[in-house]
């Protein structure tokens, strides 16, 4: 791919081929080769209360090789998966890179996540290293004993007894280490991710999802060297790898990084009139929040990209946006078991609304049942093309679960669980989930893990958990509970089991919404029926 302008999708498309190599390593041959310039900015980083810190990316490289040094000092080996629970802190991008550099496999996760959480993902992906900061820590020492392959824990900022301080190791540790000459597909990340049963599946992607993510960094956030990108996500989630890692680190691009426990929409308006921050990438709901704020008292005068992914964004939301600003937020799509595949790109018209169109390299299709193509505007499965040749990018296992895995191709097609059509002009249009995901600000929930959390209640005899339309957050957790006997509905109870359901999973999972009912829909085998219970939340019913 060259540094051209481009400005014609089919274009594109055509001069497009993709060509990867048999081995690969994202910290030495993308962030090292950046950092042969030693002037070349990788991080800009700042917090509430004021503080600045920049980071080049010779100095990110050098940071790396230290800790990837203290990492194998820690007893973690090539092929072992370290979790990673930090927020934004300037850290969690070096241990990233330290991971990558020296073959361990990432599994980064929300600071949300509770003591039930952590312990399932350690002795899930068989961990040996656990590393967060000083407010999270207590978290895993409550499981520990629980975690048998846990070899070592490590601490972002202060100290605790038990716990390896990330400053001292690093400190002390060699600054040579040579980066493992590691395999295209050999295993580099894991990512829980939510389904309808069960709790998280392990997406595992390998180290050529790095490399994959060009296509995120150029043709959809248009991204350059100079440029400073500005992703508001938590560093839980795989649109961190996307944009606040390998899509702008591919392109040499300097990352802005607000450190910050919560989103506040003034604030990040402030931050972003103040700082020189060329392109934005938001959900949905980051959008939703800034346009509720005066918009005509600021001014953006190096903004010139924005984009917007996770759900469809409100066609009414991109307009105030663009009367405000000028800007077009242009929508993407992409899952956390793949690249960003279709989008509303600056070389493309867009559509409000649309899912954009499939990515250069990458062939998309609506499909029915049996993996036939189904004519435009004819609703199906959205299905990516796998065969005769599979495009990099696409994870490789749900480990452990061989089943799913094998359920998610038809034919051809990996199918990607959501529905929608494609129009006559070949724009991919997002009806719903073909299954019971509930999408809410972003966040992914399975309907199973709400439900797990609210039957270990004493009140809760049953309960179904849906997505509940909501203006703000295009949807919310709403919980259907039928009581115990010798319980009654009340304010006070609603209340019990929100709180309950925060303290036993990590809070985002909540249900912001109960309703008391006498019972649940069912099929004849038993089977709740959440469509049942979607429909009439949607009115439908």
């Amino acid at each position: 791919m060259n540094d051209a302008a481009i400005t014609n999708y089919e274009q594109a498309r055509a001069d497009f081929s993709w060509d990867p190599p048999a081995r690969f390593n994202f910290a030495r041959d993308v962030i090292d080769k950046w950092g042969e310039d030693a002037a070349r900015l990788a991080i800009r980083w700042v917090d509430d209360d004021g503080n600045e810190k920049e980071l080049s990316y010779a100095g990110l490289a050098e940071r790396s090789r230290r800790f990837a040094n203290a990492l194998a000092a820690a007893g973690v080996q090539r092929g072992d998966t370290v979790v990673l629970m930090l927020g934004r802190n300037l850290e969690w991008w070096e241990i990233l890179t330290a991971c990558l550099r020296m073959g361990a496999v990432a599994s980064p996760g929300t600071t949300q996540l509770s003591p039930k959480d952590i312990a399932y993902r350690m002795n899930a992906a068989k961990a040996t290293c656990f590393i967060t900061d000083p407010a999270n820590a207590a978290k895993l020492d409550q499981v520990a004993a629980e975690c048998p392959t846990l070899k070592a824990r490590i601490l972002v900022g202060g100290t605790r007894e038990g716990w390896l301080s990330y400053d001292a190791i690093t400190a002390a540790a060699d600054d040579r280490f040579e980066a493992a000459d590691t395999a295209f597909e050999e295993d580099a990340l894991c990512y829980f991710t939510s389904g309808t049963t069960g709790y998280p599946k392990m997406t595992i992607h390998c180290h050529g999802y790095g490399l994959a993510h060009r296509i995120t960094g150029k043709y959809w956030l248009d991204l350059k060297p100079g440029d400073l990108h500005w992703n508001i996500s938590d560093t839980g989630w795989a649109k961190a790898a996307y944009s606040s890692f390998f899509g702008p680190f591919n392109q040499g691009a300097t990352l802005f990084v607000h450190h910050s426990p919560v989103f506040d929409a003034k604030k990040s308006l402030d931050l972003l009139a103040h700082y020189p921050v060329t392109t934005l990438c938001g959900a949905p709901t980051v959008y939703r929040m800034l346009v509720l704020e005066d918009l005509s008292s600021y001014q953006f005068p190096t903004l010139r990209h924005c984009v917007g992914a996770g759900e469809p964004l409100n066609p009414e939301v991109i307009e105030t946006w663009k009367r405000a600003t000028g800007i077009t937020i242009r929508d993407g799509y992409g899952q956390t078991e793949t690249v960003l595949v279709c989008g509303n790109f600056p070389f493309l018209e867009p559509r409000f609304g649309s899912m954009g169109k499939p990515m250069p390299g990458i062939e998309m299709a609506i499909i029915d049942h049996d993996g036939k193509p189904l004519a435009p505007n004819e609703e199906g499965d959205i299905a990516i093309k796998v065969k005769p040749t599979r495009a990099p990018g696409l994870f490789m296992d749900y480990r452990g679960d061989p089943e799913r895995y094998a359920a998610c191709f038809v034919g051809d097609w990996y199918i990607t669980g959501d529905r929608g059509y494609v129009d006559t002009d070949g724009y991919f249009w997002f009806v719903s989930r073909a299954d019971d995901v509930i999408l809410s600000a972003g966040y992914r929930i399975g309907p199973f893990e709400v439900e797990s959390a609210l039957i270990e209640h004493p009140a809760v005899a049953e309960s179904a958990v849906v997505e509940s339309p909501d203006e703000t957050r295009g949807a919310v957790v709403k919980a259907f509970v039928v009581l115990a006997r010798g319980f009654e509905p009340s304010d006070a109870l609603v209340k019990e089991l929100q709180e309950h359901v925060k303290n036993v999973t990590a809070p985002y999972k909540y249900p912001r919404k109960i309703e008391f009912v006498e019972g649940l829909p069912k099929t004849v085998s038993g089977k709740i029926r959440r469509v049942e219970l979607r429909a009439r939340e949607k009115g439908q019913g």
